[in-house]
């Protein structure tokens, strides 16, 4: 019996030992430390080497028992909603303010998928809300709330 071979398996595993491996390899600029007082480079090295562990699993994987995998069609719509919501809040958060440009890039987003306006604008608000939360008033970011440009 001739085994499977998972080409996209193996790419993004590809893909993941590269990273880990340059993560590793960035890290051993670093102090490592001991296990005990471990440096700033140990906390990387770990992960890059995880990382690319990992990686190697999933190459392993697509090499043996890959999967056959179809893919159906590519989603414009959602493509092009995201990446106009990611441009409009990084040219107008600091004009509009942290709240307008969280609500309208949640909005839009939102409105990538296929639901209805209602819980379109129930999700912006919890996720407006929270980014809020988070950002602002938690991690403490020195963004206004509302921009110079609503004359507030």
């Amino acid at each position: 019996m001739r085994a499977r071979r998972s080409w996209p398996d193996v790419l993004a595993g590809a893909i993941f030992v590269v990273i880990g491996a340059v993560f590793a390899a960035g890290a051993l600029g670093y102090e490592l430390g001991s296990p005990l007082r471990m440096g700033p480079g140990a906390f990387p090295l770990l992960v890059g080497v995880i990382v690319a562990g990992l990686g190697l699993a999933i190459v392993v994987k697509g090499l043996i028992a890959g999967e056959v995998i179809t893919f159906g069609g590519v989603p414009w719509r959602a493509i092009a909603a995201i990446t106009i919501a990611l441009v409009f809040f990084g040219f107008t958060v600091r004009g509009l303010g942290f709240v307008p440009t969280a609500a309208v890039t949640a909005l839009l987003t939102t409105l990538a998928g296929r639901v209805r306006l209602l819980t379109a604008v129930a999700v912006a608000a919890g996720l407006t809300v929270a980014a809020t939360l988070i950002f602002v008033v938690g991690l403490q970011l020195r963004i206004p709330l509302v921009g110079p440009w609503l004359g507030v």
